[in-house]
């Protein structure tokens, strides 16, 4: 939904632990330009309270009753396919990439993730609120730097499964030599260093399109691998 930073903004807050929860109200109810419409402890209770009084964004936790796994996640994915035009921010303790990559599947328009100590920070949280209320989305720095290092761990996974040989032909393709150039540096026929590059692309799960989109995919993922042993 589109919201102006005059408006006022309604909030509700879901989160099982009473302190945090009223925490969060004591804080957000001191922001200028938002108010905070109750309170649940669980799903359960802030499904009923969105259907009383639907909010422009509800803030609440990932882990919560019954099973304290991914429920706040779920009630997010819930509410986005319900409640579409409401904004939605996940305020968690965890900042697990795997949590945020599950929150923002379906895209990330009106979501946020943020950590539980940005309670202590209420001028970002409200920010944060505004922004998702005005369809935009939000990523702690915490979370981001999560989501960057799993990537690398991702693209370093997929190079450990190159040969020898293979790892040999995606060097000499990062210095930008050509298939004939490579096959005559490694002693193979051009015909062979073609089938190295085409496992190469295999492996590293690259789409099929421009052979030259390819080539530049593959130094990237030799540079990331070079610059993260270089770390």
């Amino acid at each position: 939904m589109t919201q102006d930073r005059t408006d006022t903004v309604r909030v509700l807050i879901a989160d099982d632990e009473y302190l945090v929860r009223e925490g969060a109200r004591s804080v957000l109810s001191s922001v200028p330009g938002i108010e905070v419409l109750g309170v649940a402890g669980d799903p359960a209770e802030l499904h009923v309270a969105i259907a009383a009084t639907p909010p422009d964004v509800v803030v609440l936790d990932i882990r919560m009753p019954p099973t304290y796994q991914t429920e706040g996640i779920d009630a997010a994915q819930v509410i986005r396919v319900t409640h579409p035009e409401i904004g939605i921010v996940i305020l968690s303790q965890y900042a697990d990439p795997e949590y945020a990559l599950e929150l923002l599947r379906d895209g990330s328009k009106g979501l946020a993730y943020l950590l539980k100590e940005r309670l202590g920070e209420p001028t970002k949280l409200a920010e944060a609120i505004r922004e998702v209320a005005r369809g935009g989305s939000v990523l702690d720095p915490k979370v981001v730097d999560g989501l960057i290092e799993a990537q690398h761990r991702r693209s370093r996974s997929r190079l450990h499964g190159l040969t020898p040989r293979e790892g040999e032909v995606l060097e000499m393709m990062a210095t930008g030599r050509t298939n004939a150039a490579i096959g005559d540096a490694l002693f193979l026929s051009e015909r062979a260093v073609e089938k190295h590059i085409n496992s190469i692309f295999r492996k590293l799960g690259l789409s099929e399109e421009l052979d030259i989109n390819h080539r530049v995919a593959a130094v990237l993922f030799f540079l990331q691998r070079n610059m993260g042993m270089a770390d």
